[in-house]
């Protein structure tokens, strides 16, 4: 099985799960939620670099469907569809939708909940997180806002876009390792349970292939964020099991299991960092034996198998030991994700 057929066994198996539409059904595309926001960015990918036409149709109807039935209250993680809808906007520019990327936009700017030294709180649908910032965010919301303000001549949304990654990378990136806590509170000013939370280091990991790409080369927050993820980088291909080419669900614990939507998301951005020319050679041989351990954790109907199911702020180790393996939308769609891009060459 080659790395298109894999992309497409997990793909249907997303596309044809069922599910009630509640904001907590992790697995299935009937509900709008961060789970499926992965799922939809991870097809908008696809879409942009194949142009497939019945592709773009199932994506309009998820949109339009959604859109009118009533989008979800506003939260870091109900953001997270809207990346793949502004990008689907830029190849269609269907009028119907320019109206409610901008309104989501403003209200990331002026709505969402701040943390000290304006940061986005990590608010979700079900709990305010007063003060905390998520290395979740970044990808949730940060990168929908940055391309939304791109896509719609809003510069002051791309700047703000900036600024939450280089805030982001002062609180939750540790100096000492290159790899970053899960969560940061103003309120007594810790990192919790002082995690190497291997799926919180994916979105960053992930996200900063996106994110630099769209900068400006000589941006310096560009130079900031690069040198950055380039540092996450060289640690995780350092820590990839040798076994079996996944990272463990604690990246610096081999004692802990390993996780494979974390390990996919890791090897997409590996893979990409390399193919834009802004890895070296060792990334690119990681993201193949990470692809390949990704892979080995497929069933016959597509299920990714291994993903930790969806994880809140631990206050200690054992918490992320301990968190149950479950099919989920995410775990679908960041594989989709990750074998499609090891398809691609330049």
């Amino acid at each position: 099985m080659n790395n298109h057929e894999a992309a497409e066994r997990v793909l249907n198996r997303l596309k044809n799960s069922a599910g009630d539409g509640r904001w907590d059904d992790h697995l299935s595309l009937a509900t709008w939620e961060w789970p499926q926001g992965v799922a939809m960015f991870a097809m908008a990918q696809e879409l942009e670099a194949s142009g497939d036409a019945a592709l773009r149709e199932e994506m309009t109807a998820w949109y339009d469907g959604h859109i009118a039935k009533g989008l979800p209250g506003r939260n870091i993680n109900t953001t997270a569809p809207m990346l793949g809808l502004v990008m689907l906007w830029e190849q269609t520019r269907e009028p119907r939708w320019e109206q409610p990327i901008r309104d989501w936009a403003e209200w990331v700017m002026s709505g969402l909940p701040r943390t000290e030294e304006g940061g986005f709180q990590h608010r979700t649908s079900d709990c305010e997180n007063a003060q905390q910032l998520w290395d979740d965010t970044l990808f949730m919301t940060v990168l929908f806002l940055y391309r939304a303000g791109r896509a719609l001549g809003e510069p002051a949304w791309q700047e703000e876009a900036r600024y939450q990654f280089l805030l982001h990378i002062k609180y939750l990136h540790c100096q000492k390792t290159g790899l970053w806590y899960h969560g940061w509170t103003f309120d007594g000013r810790h990192h919790f349970g002082e995690a190497f939370w291997c799926r919180g280091n994916s979105w960053f990991t992930a996200g900063a292939a996106d994110f630099v790409s769209w900068l400006p080369e000589a941006d310096p927050v560009c130079r900031c964020v690069l040198e950055t993820w380039r540092e996450q980088c060289r640690e995780l291909v350092r820590l990839q099991d040798p076994e079996t080419g996944l990272w463990h669900t604690l990246l610096d614990d081999p004692g802990s299991y390993t996780e494979t939507s974390g390990s996919a998301a890791i090897a997409y951005g590996l893979h990409k960092g390399w193919r834009l020319g802004l890895l070296g050679g060792e990334c690119l041989e990681a993201s193949r034996r990470a692809a390949e351990g990704v892979a080995a954790q497929l069933a016959e109907d597509g299920t990714v198998q291994g993903v930790s199911y969806g994880t809140p702020m631990g206050m200690d180790l054992d918490f992320y030991r301990n968190v149950p393996l479950q099919a989920t939308a995410y775990g679908q769609g960041l594989a989709y994700l990750m074998f499609m891009e090891m398809n691609r060459k330049n």
